[in-house]
């Protein structure tokens, strides 16, 4: 603006003040057989109810099956959205392509998807194939299912390979059951849950049917986030529409079950069925063990992404790494006051650094602004101690 008459000028002038906002992390996506199998087959829709689901996915005659179950199990315990993919049926009555990997590939194109399930799907190669994905595309968890029968607690302990003969079960060279397990996962994002729940059939006859739990547990996952936060553990919360569980899972049992990441479904007398588990897949040693804190830090890198964009191609230089830190700090510190992260000050919870000492000339020469960043998450009071004594005045308490 040219100032050439003798006055006052008023301009606006930008803060440069760039929110960041956190990004939904309770939308799940569904693959499986549909109960009309020729409804929109591997075609992603989303659904906001269950009168929806039938609407889409169901006829006059239709039956319900695991991918139906989950769908009204997500709704009833609170979850909101989700994406549903029918991969349809062969001419067997199989699912297409044997394994939901087709649909599999359809979340891929959708960053919203945070917590993914094929519900029933119990065989070697589904569980790999969903978890590939998860740590693939780094945004989302998987949930899933253990088998309906197990005789051998035990054998929920090991991984599930394919045998020579086929899939699903294993066997060794003996013929054994090797395992039931999904592999490994050193990032932690998968979470296994244990035994199948006993559910009334939502659809025609209205049965009591037993079900696979992926889809009750998603939306526990979705109301916990919005009632206490991403970094509450999805543990210790009753399931909803649970009229039994398939096995009484023993304190003893689960001792062997809960380091090596199997999250037990347990019955409490006069507090109901509880999903009372919050491991992941990965290593009892690792830090990504807790399922609350990979998902936070997912939520965390997705909304510092998404909210950072303005930054590509702009000066590189202290002006913006001045900006940077400002943004993200101040995103990090609501963080922290929602009680997400450890310590009595922000200074204490967490630190952004960008500055010479991240971006040397080398750096800024690559075309890069690197920023560093530390975070102590919470987590959960997994085992609680009470250490009672007796002295000689009575009893203490530490």
């Amino acid at each position: 603006m040219a100032y050439l008459a003798p006055g006052v000028y008023v301009e606006e002038v930008p803060s440069g003040v760039r929110p960041i906002e956190g990004v939904s992390t309770s939308t799940a996506g569904f693959v499986g057989v549909a109960p009309a199998t020729t409804k929109r087959v591997n075609e992603l829709v989303w659904v906001e109810n269950w009168s929806q689901f039938l609407r889409e996915f169901a006829s006059d005659d239709s039956k319900s099956t695991p991918l139906s179950h989950a769908v009204f199990g997500f709704f009833q315990n609170g979850g909101t959205r989700c994406g549903v993919v029918n991969v349809g049926t062969d001419k067997s009555g199989v699912i297409g392509d044997g394994t939901p990997r087709k649909g599999l590939g359809i979340f891929e194109q959708y960053d919203d998807i945070s917590i993914i399930a094929a519900p029933g799907a119990t065989d070697a190669k589904v569980y790999s194939a969903v978890l590939d994905q998860c740590e693939k595309c780094k945004n989302r968890v998987a949930v899933f299912d253990g088998p309906k029968d197990v005789n051998d607690i035990d054998s929920l302990t090991r991984t599930a390979t394919v045998a020579a003969k086929g899939e699903g079960k294993a066997e060794g060279a003996a013929g054994e059951v090797a395992g039931f397990r999904p592999r490994q996962s050193d990032g932690g994002y998968g979470a296994f849950y244990f035994p199948w729940l006993t559910v009334r059939d939502p659809m025609p006859p209205y049965d009591t049917v037993d079900v696979a739990p992926s889809g009750h547990i998603a939306g526990i996952y979705a109301r916990t986030d919005a009632t206490q936060g991403v970094h509450v553990a999805p543990a210790n919360k009753e399931i909803r529409g649970a009229l039994d569980i398939t096995r009484r899972v023993t304190r003893t049992e689960q001792e062997k079950l809960n380091p090596n990441g199997v999250n037990c479904i347990r019955y409490f007398p006069g507090e109901g069925i509880r999903v009372y588990g919050a491991r992941t897949l990965a290593a009892s040693a690792s830090e990504w063990r807790y399922l609350n804190v990979r998902r936070l830090f997912i939520m965390i890198e997705e909304s510092i992404g998404r909210n950072t964009r303005w930054v590509v191609f702009e000066p590189n230089d202290r002006p913006l790494w001045k900006a940077i830190r400002r943004d993200v700090s101040a995103f990090l510190t609501l963080i922290w006051r929602q009680g997400a992260l450890v310590g009595r000050t922000p200074e204490e919870a967490f630190f952004v650094q960008c500055d010479e000492e991240t971006n040397p000339p080398e750096v800024i020469d690559a075309g890069r602004v690197v920023t560093v960043i530390g975070l102590a998450p919470v987590k959960p009071a997994e085992f609680v101690i009470f250490k009672i004594g007796q002295g000689v005045g009575g009893t203490t308490v530490e």
